[in-house]
């Protein structure tokens, strides 16, 4: 039987299905749209054109949509926080001081070493520190040789010493290269200014050796994982966030500055909380992205007013494979993605207040969605290209305000006064406040400032903010980060295009580990890779090409809202030719969604009895991918066989 699953050619069949599946939802929601037989529907299709308007309806929340919200919610925080990370790692460092500096570690006599396992600490200086590994013979040291090559990422010939320490090795267990000696004693010399956190030895039987006079090298011994992993580890970028945090709270040169500071300042609340272990620097991704789950509930119900719409977009929120992963990884892309669902939130707020409400209703709204697009916008840049988005709808309301004043009500003096209060409010809303913000988040980064005056350190006691050298110091900060973005010529094996982001065509992989290593036989990995939902992008594809038929066909505004949104995430990437990455969608992906969330409302009103077992069935679907590809995003271990021959639909998946 196994011989026979194994011949199946699960790998061809499931995409095959996905595809089928979507084209059979899409069918039926484009014939629920058109004309229904014996009405005179068509008549009106065919000769009214309507007039494009920007009135919405507002659909408020009322208390039956407490329980969905509370379960989602609950539901999607067990699963993002299972298996996060590690809640303790050693977090004692033996400093060495520089070039030569060493530390003697005694074992028992003349005990059999077979490996050697380290924990990894901070490069001073950003560059690669090595330690030279030594055993003692008689009188005399003998340094244990590298055995293996450098990889690809650095082309320097072998590895330097059997304790390699690259610039992308931080807090990460490692193995030596080459650990097997018979020795009493073994001596670690670095080769420049770094920090190693603790050190495990092993015999022959795998069994731990008991250390001595190891200082904080050796004093967190119950603290040794079983083998290097995901759990005990950074991956990926975390080695840049999640350093940077460390460095915040520890008021070091930060290394990584080619993002604003307010994401990595995130990053570093959960590591004062929980401590610089796995779980603390990523705590505070997962605890956005669950909070990415009543934020989009929210939205839905408020655009279309409908608890299972709004339940099955949310669902697919929580079941879109990017959602999860980025969510988990101490980097900056989860932060900007929440504030941009709760900037759009806000916008369609104001956009669809009733054109003759009290300002006051126009103005919270708009106060609220630019201090999330200030907030964002202090994590990452990409939420500049939502700001072109919000504007859009912003000044799109302007004019239709204009067109219920000045033409349909006859005004003008009303349409003057509350424009000019509007305007003014939208500029400290979507500028000054939002300056102010990003300005601020670069406290952490003052401490590189000293005090003319008294030649100490600088800080918002001193006068920071009123100092002329911090705001050049800012200054400069920023404009070496535009100049690192705009001419980046560096190329990745994992890189991407946007043409590839809409379809699902290219992952990027995070992290591969065989669950035993150095075991030749062994058929378990742990897999993390970046990607989206394959059965909600391809339906996002669709559903957003539809809008184009809604809105120049039928005039509907909403469509045109989710489009604005949606092209105001992906057209600055499809101009941006620096090498690119999958994650990179992940904005785009929350208005696929919404698309959908579209679709499903419209099929609600006009598909009949059979819509709810559509949309339903769709959802689960989607729900069903995120359980078969669970492996290849969360790191659990799973056979390599199921990687190859069930999850990689594509050549081009990483899985």
């Amino acid at each position: 039987m196994l011989e026979l699953l194994k011949h199946l050619r699960w790998v061809h069949t499931l995409p095959f299905l996905a595809i089928c599946g979507v084209l059979l939802c899409a069918y039926r929601y484009r014939g629920a749209l058109i004309p229904r037989r014996g009405t005179t529907e068509w008549i009106d299709f065919m000769v009214k054109r309507p007039k494009l308007r920007f009135e919405f309806k507002l659909h408020p929340l009322v208390k039956r949509d407490i329980i969905p919200v509370a379960v989602l919610t609950a539901v999607f925080a067990f699963t993002g926080f299972l298996r996060l990370g590690d809640v303790k790692a050693p977090t004692s460092y033996h400093t060495f001081s520089g070039e030569g500096d060493s530390i003697v570690v005694r074992l028992p006599e003349d005990t059999a070493v077979a490996q050697l396992m380290y924990f990894t600490g901070l490069n001073f200086g950003h560059n690669d520190s090595h330690y030279t590994l030594e055993y003692l013979s008689g009188n005399s040291w003998i340094e244990i040789p590298s055995a293996k090559p450098v990889t690809d990422e650095h082309k320097s010939g072998e590895h330097p010493t059997a304790m390699p320490q690259f610039g992308s090795d931080l807090f990460k267990w490692m193995y030596a290269d080459n650990a097997s000696c018979m020795t009493s004693a073994l001596r670690i010399t670095a080769s420049r200014k770094s920090e190693l956190c603790e050190i495990a030895v092993y015999d022959f039987s795998g069994r731990p050796v008991a250390l001595y006079d190891g200082g904080e090298l050796t004093d967190e011994q119950q603290l040794v994982p079983d083998k290097p992993e995901y759990m005990n580890s950074m991956y990926f970028d975390e080695i840049y966030h999640g350093r940077a945090a460390l460095e915040t709270i520890r008021n070091l040169d930060i290394y990584e500055t080619v993002h604003p500071p307010l994401g990595k300042t995130l990053i570093s609340v959960g590591v004062q909380i929980f401590g610089m272990t796995p779980f603390g620097w990523r705590v505070m991704g997962v605890l956005f992205g669950i909070l990415m789950i009543p934020a989009m509930y929210v939205l839905l119900k408020n655009m279309f007013g409908k608890i299972p719409v709004a339940v099955c977009g949310t669902l697919l929120l929580g079941f879109d494979f990017m959602h999860y992963t980025q969510t988990r990884i101490a980097t900056v892309d989860t932060y900007p993605v929440l504030f941009i669902i709760l900037s759009f939130l806000f916008m369609y707020r104001f956009i669809a207040t009733e054109h003759d409400a009290p300002l006051r209703r126009h103005v919270w709204n708009l106060f609220l969605s630019g201090l999330a697009f200030g907030i964002g916008a202090a994590t990452k840049w990409i939420v500049l290209y939502a700001g072109a988005g919000l504007a859009a709808l912003f000044f799109m309301r302007i004019i239709f305000d204009y067109f219920y004043y000045y033409l349909d009500n006859g005004t003008p003096g009303v349409f003057l006064a509350r424009t000019v209060k509007i305007l003014a409010c939208a500029f400290a809303f979507f500028v000054a406040i939002p300056a102010v913000i990003y300005i601020v988040s670069y406290i952490p980064y003052g401490h590189e400032l000293t005090d003319p005056k008294t030649g100490r350190m600088m800080t918002v006691g001193s006068g920071m903010l009123w100092s002329k050298a911090y705001y050049k110091h800012v200054w400069a900060i920023n404009k070496s980060m535009y100049t690192y973005h705009a001419t980046l010529k560096a190329t990745h094996s994992y890189q991407s295009s946007w043409y590839q982001w809409i379809i699902d065509a290219r992952p990027i992989l995070y992290f591969w580990k065989r669950a035993e290593p150095y075991v030749g036989s062994a058929t378990q990995v742990s897999v993390i890779t970046a990607f989206t939902n394959p059965v909600t992008t391809w339906a996002g594809l669709l559903a957003t090409g539809s809008l184009f038929e809604r809105v120049f066909r039928r005039r509907d505004a909403v469509a045109l809202v989710i489009l604005i949104g949606f092209f105001a995430q992906l057209l600055p990437w499809i101009l941006i030719s620096r090498c690119v990455f999958a994650y990179h969608f992940f904005p785009s992906m929350i208005f696929y969604i919404i698309a959908i969330a579209y679709a499903f409302n419209n099929f609600f009103e006009r598909g009949g009895r059979n819509a709810k077992r559509y949309i339903y069935g769709f959802t689960a679907a989607a729900g069903v991918a995120f359980l078969l590809f669970f492996p290849a995003i969360s790191g659990f271990s799973a056979s390599e066989w199921y990687h190859n021959n069930v999850l990689s639909w594509f050549g081009s998946w990483l899985v």
